[in-house]
């Protein structure tokens, strides 16, 4: 593999891919190398047991309505009143849970937070033989 471009991005490298596929060359030979990869960790606010309760309401919410929709296609007549109850239920036992694991952390990490891994710079490796035919089709980019 040979690195044709380097970019501080990776939406310019993914464009310089997307550039290359567009010009017919075949992107199945190319890699995006990221390097000096780190983890960025954002903080998106405090977590409290209420917030952990609506949390866990809301997913205890969607679990109850798949159980309750799975059931429903069961139940002779009235298949909706099993809809709610799963979704009511599953609410209930949501919120439980989620304020009872939010609890058993006894403080600690009381954030939330979002991780994503990002790279200083960012390389389009072509395979050797295909290298120089990149480097062509990428400086058409620049002009």
């Amino acid at each position: 593999m040979v690195t044709v471009a380097t970019y501080p991005d990776y939406l310019s490298a993914q464009g310089a891919v997307d550039l290359l596929s567009d010009k017919k060359f075949p992107v199945d030979r190319v890699t995006i190398v990221g390097t000096d990869v780190r983890l960025v960790e954002k903080v998106l606010g405090r977590m409290t047991t209420a917030r952990s309760a609506l949390a866990g309401a809301g997913t205890g919410a969607w679990f109850g309505l798949l159980i309750g929709i799975l059931l429903g296609v069961f139940a002779v007549g009235a298949w909706w009143q099993v809809v709610v109850f799963g979704v009511v239920a599953g609410v209930v036992w949501g919120a439980v849970f989620g304020a009872f694991a939010h609890a058993m952390t006894g403080g600690r990490r009381d954030f939330s937070s979002a991780s994503a891994i990002q790279a200083n710079t960012y390389s389009v490796m072509v395979d050797a033989e295909y290298a120089d035919q990149a480097r062509q089709l990428l400086r058409t980019q620049e002009r």
